[in-house]
């Protein structure tokens, strides 16, 4: 299946000469996709996974040389494995991250190249002292977006473009196709990004079969939490994210501590917090105090609403008969907290730090983003009546918060009124930061 992460890993075959480090939840599809562009790249690939061939962690483990690191390393690899025209790929090194701290005498050392990945990175390459920095390309996979989701259901590339200039042009979609990519959205709420959901339902198209597949998963999820020497610990990892849907669905989204146990404070949750964000599972959007640049200075560290890093896990928590009204886009149901997990996701793998804001005077902005040097709001409207938000007129309406445009998303078709785009839920995906051009500058400096 097409991902857009493949394009980076097929740049970094082509083109640099640093180490890939490939992070990311569970099951997103590190492991395949660097093996596929590995493959096509003409490259031998020689091939350690640390979790299927655990003596390889002894064997190079961390108290040797990075010389001798090497040294075994070739002895092991077959002859096929020419310098020069091989990637070495570290599968699951979070069993053995240490690996990480010799990658700058690999690279420097220039006989092959070399790519890593594994579950967990984030949690376990905290503890690694020395980062390579400068000498590793960082490459994070995020669950499929919505786009990669139409590719895999054979969306053509006409109606991807038209969508595009659509969308750049601020005019609307034909009705026919927008109710068909509607229906199609609602069955992604279902269905989510993960790469073995999504080839499940295209080879099947039964619910019941992916649910089981989104089981699996998060029972591995929950695999990793039981990791945890500490009894204390296991649970709180598992307490919250079993909560995180009930959480959502609230009229208040703020994650409340409460909800867990009627004593307990933001510290005493905090590292699980941090834990479940850094293993990618979960994703949490922080409170802002004031909406303007940079969103990062007024950001409350222990005021957030936590969502699931994949909309089809989210759903799969909830009851079969959530689903049937999904699979109906039952207007009349509060389809909210799918809605705005499947917007926050999305911002994230665009490259946005997603915020809310909440002021008594103003109400409730789903998300803030920083878009351009500018405070971007972002409503979210899973109901007919998505040009009502009063929270949103509130906040544009004060002169001294230089609020200059803001998104709806919702089921409505493109539509621009003021200095406010309506768009469909399902274009979330083309909501980006605009990259800059070359920008050459050409200093004289004969005179100096």
């Amino acid at each position: 299946m097409y991902r857009k992460s493949s394009i980076s890993i097929r740049e970094w075959i082509e083109k640099s000469n640093k180490a890939l480090l490939v992070t990311g939840a569970r099951q997103t599809g590190k492991t395949w996709l660097i093996r596929d562009e590995i493959k096509k790249s003409g490259y031998n690939k020689f091939e350690i996974n640390f979790i299927d061939q655990p003596d390889m962690v002894s064997y190079l483990n961390a108290k040797i040389s990075a010389e001798e690191f090497l040294i075994r390393l070739k002895m092991i690899m077959p002859e096929e494995c020419k310098v020069h025209e091989t990637v070495v790929f570290f599968d699951e090194i979070q069993k053995c991250p240490e690996i990480v701290t010799k990658i700058k005498f690999l690279v420097d050392e220039g006989s092959f190249k070399y790519a890593m990945s594994g579950s967990l990175l984030g949690v376990e390459l905290k503890g690694i002292a020395s980062a390579p920095v400068g000498y590793l390309t960082v490459l994070k996979m995020y669950p499929m977006d919505f786009e990669e989701f139409m590719i895999a259901n054979n969306v053509s590339n006409a109606t991807l473009d038209m969508l595009k200039e659509r969308f750049e042009m601020c005019i609307p979609i034909d009705d026919f196709i927008h109710q068909r990519l509607l229906t199609m959205f609602f069955i992604y709420l279902i269905v989510g990004g993960m790469p073995d959901a999504v080839k499940t339902y295209i080879e099947t198209k039964d619910i019941r079969e992916v649910d089981k597949v989104q089981c699996d998963i998060v029972a591995l999820y929950k695999e990793d939490f039981s990791q945890y020497e500490l009894e204390d610990k296991k649970l709180k990892l598992k307490s919250i994210y079993d909560i995180i849907p009930a959480e959502l669905n609230k009229q208040n989204k703020k994650f409340i501590f409460t909800m867990l146990n009627k004593e307990l404070k933001f510290d005493r949750y905090e590292n699980s917090f941090l834990w479940l964000k850094d293993a990618g599972v979960a994703l949490p959007v922080y409170n802002v105090e004031l909406p303007a640049i940079p969103l990062l200075a007024s950001k409350s560290s222990n005021t957030f609403r936590l969502f699931s890093s994949d909309i089809g896990l989210l759903t799969s928590a909830y009851p079969a008969e959530t689903k049937i009204e999904l699979i109906n886009k039952n207007g009349e149901v509060n389809n909210g907290a799918h809605f705005e997990n499947a917007i926050a996701q999305q911002l994230l793998a665009n490259g946005f730090e997603p915020y809310y804001y909440k002021k008594k005077n103003i109400g409730e902005i789903d998300f803030i983003i920083e878009m351009s040097g500018k405070v971007v709001p972002i409503e979210v409207k899973s109901g007919k009546n998505y040009k009502s938000h009063k929270a949103l007129d509130n906040l544009m309406n004060i002169p001294e918060y230089h609020v200059e445009k803001a998104y709806v998303f919702s089921i409505g078709n493109i539509e621009k009124k003021d200095n406010i785009t309506y768009l469909p839920i399902y274009l979330c995906y083309l909501l980006k930061e605009k990259k800059l051009e070359k920008m050459i500058i050409d200093l004289d400096l004969s005179g100096l």
